[in-house]
């Protein structure tokens, strides 16, 4: 029994001077899906390898898009010649897209060249801890279109990726990770300044976090209201804000017991009432 497999080669269907056979529809969407299968799987081998020689995560980032957007284009040109339609097919529809392009969608075109403007440039990394207005967190992603942000609270931002070029954007660690940080202390009147900032001094070097250069600085502020006000600057490695709180927490707690051990008391508001005792006495 002889199986005629002629038909499929038949014309099916005849858009203008383009003719798509049935065998062309049926093997069409097979080699999409290879495609993607072929996409997923080299993409994680290729991911593991950059992985090894130990890239930065943004610049793997960017390769595997470049990749991406490059193994598309080749499957899309792949078929359309297997098919026999000329890119000519396409240029009313390139115009159509043009004209949508001027008025509808200047946003999305516009975010998505920032994207690659970051990338290139990289004045914003994976891993960098961002200050945007009010907002502060950790860069875990640059997309096509947008940035996601997971701030320090664990709640996860979409920022456009314009927005970064367009505005002013605090980056933490965009060249390192040091980060300068205060520590106020007020003590009493009547206690030694000089004994006071060396105690200061020893809880900042104390701490395992703190750097030793730059070297840390005790500042003798103010004579304040009820205080001699003393400014601890410091500098450390940190990656979130949550850091540096918990260094500026630890040094309080490693101030307190110091100046408990030497004698010394941290200031509270207070103030001195004086009574006229004549003035009194007349009220009576």
């Amino acid at each position: 029994m002889v199986l005629d497999i002629n038909f499929l080669t038949e014309a099916a269907l005849t858009v203008g001077s383009v003719s798509i056979n049935l065998a062309q529809i049926i093997i069409i969407p097979l080699l999409c899906v290879m495609g993607f299968l072929f996409i997923k799987l080299s993409s994680r081998l290729i991911k593991s390898q950059l992985f090894q020689h130990k890239l930065s995560p943004d610049l793997i980032q960017a390769i595997m898009r470049i990749y991406f957007l490059m193994i598309i284009g080749i499957l899309a040109m792949l078929i359309l010649h297997w098919m026999n339609v000329p890119l000519a097919a396409f240029a009313f529809i390139s115009g159509a897209v043009a004209i949508g392009v001027g008025f509808g969608a200047q946003n999305i075109i516009n975010n998505f060249i920032s994207g690659w403007i970051l990338m290139w440039e990289r004045p914003i990394r994976i891993g960098d801890f961002l200050e945007i207005g009010e907002a502060k967190g950790t860069v875990e992603a640059v997309n096509t279109r947008s940035t996601r942000i997971r701030r320090a609270d664990g709640v996860h931002m979409l920022i456009p990726n314009s927005h970064f070029l367009e505005n002013t954007v605090v980056n933490w660690t965009l060249l390192d990770q040091t980060v300068r940080t205060t520590v106020r202390v007020g003590v009493a009147y009547g206690t030694s300044p000089r004994k006071t900032s060396m105690l200061i001094e020893q809880a900042a070097k104390e701490h395992p976090l703190v750097l030793m250069n730059p070297e840390s600085i005790v500042v003798f502020e103010d004579f304040g209201d009820s205080a001699l006000i003393f400014d601890l600057y410091l500098w450390a490695n940190i990656t979130i804000e949550k850091g540096i709180k918990v260094i500026r927490s630890d040094i309080r707690y490693r101030i307190e017991e110091l100046f408990d051990e030497n004698g010394i008391e941290i200031a509270f508001p207070q103030k001195d009432i004086h009574l006229d005792g004549e003035l009194v006495i007349k009220n009576r």
